[in-house]
């Protein structure tokens, strides 16, 4: 596929939005820190309080990091549907391509079956209606699921992004809990190069300086709490977005299935709005509008 050049300023606005999957060689292994259904299960016990009273109004929690060269967001969720449920839907590559091509900047997503490991070729952009020839490509590894009674995991790796950026991972890992509901773990993460650090610091310093995340931090001024902002807080609205994506994606399958993508959209749109400091960027009327016609070219594809 071919690209039309970026400006680093808008390159980095559309890495920053769309595609914040990064971590250091270490983060980006898999599987995880809690990998396995005894870590799994230590973190859920770990995180009870947390999951039980916190500023979602839902059971989770969001984290980040970063380093000189790398970034990462994690999201610790309790979401009320069965495992068994849960991991037949997320274990299939067209099934993440649902998922997301719900965020605003993902123009386009096909799993492509024909390689071993599957390939999602993912296109990100911008928040607005936009050609592919305009939008980044991203080829995901899809890492067949790790699937037992007790625990999945499942990978997607792109070694290769735009402005230098490199080693993109999406891991989910979830487990069984009681009440029949699942714990589960989204991170995002990538690693970048000197080009990509300083558009991405250059768009933080105009574009982005007055976005925010979800955790706090101690103010260099007078000391008190304050959202993160910068990378850490571009990773963790876009961890969030995606999380969100997942659980609206596995509550439409209640829906017939005529009905399933127009309910997404709906459920999706209302869930970012309830965090509209760090989530809100467009109305309604417009997501639904430049879904609808996103999704109807995505089912083209052969």
């Amino acid at each position: 596929m071919t690209h039309r050049k970026h400006t680093p300023h808008r390159a980095a606005a559309t890495l920053l939005a769309a595609s914040a999957w990064l971590a250091s060689s270490a983060l980006a292994q898999s599987p995880g820190p809690e990998a396995g259904a005894s870590g799994m299960q230590a973190k859920y016990v770990a995180l009870s309080a947390q999951l039980a009273r916190n500023q979602f109004q839902r059971p989770l929690v969001i984290d980040s990091t970063e380093s000189s060269n790398a970034v990462s967001g994690s999201a610790y969720a309790v979401i009320s549907y069965p495992f068994s449920a849960v991991m037949a839907a997320l274990k299939d590559p067209d099934n993440w391509c649902e998922v997301l091509i719900l965020h605003l900047n993902t123009k386009h997503c096909n799993a492509e079956k024909g390689s071993s490991p599957a390939v999602l070729a993912v296109s990100v952009g911008k928040k607005t209606p936009q050609a592919l020839t305009d939008a980044h490509a991203l080829a995901f590894n899809f890492t067949p699921a790790t699937a037992k009674p007790d625990y999945m995991a499942v990978r997607l790796n792109a070694e290769k992004g735009p402005l230098g950026t490199h080693n993109y991972r999406i891991e989910l890992e979830a487990a069984p809990v009681e009440g029949n509901k699942t714990f589960m773990h989204l991170r995002y993460s990538y690693g970048y190069g000197m080009t990509g650090r300083l558009a991405m610091q250059a768009y933080m310093a105009t574009v982005g300086s007055s976005k925010i995340g979800f955790s706090e931090v101690t103010s260099d001024v007078g000391g008190g709490k304050t959202p993160v902002g910068g990378m850490r807080g571009a990773i963790e609205r876009n961890t969030m977005r995606y999380y969100l994506a997942i659980d609206t994606y596995l509550a439409s399958l209640a829906v017939p299935a005529s009905q399933q993508f127009e309910k997404r959209l709906q459920l999706w749109f209302d869930a970012t709005e309830r965090y509209p400091r760090q989530l809100h960027e467009i109305e309604r009327t417009a997501y639904v509008t430049m879904k609808r016609s996103e999704y109807q070219r995505q089912q083209a594809t052969p």
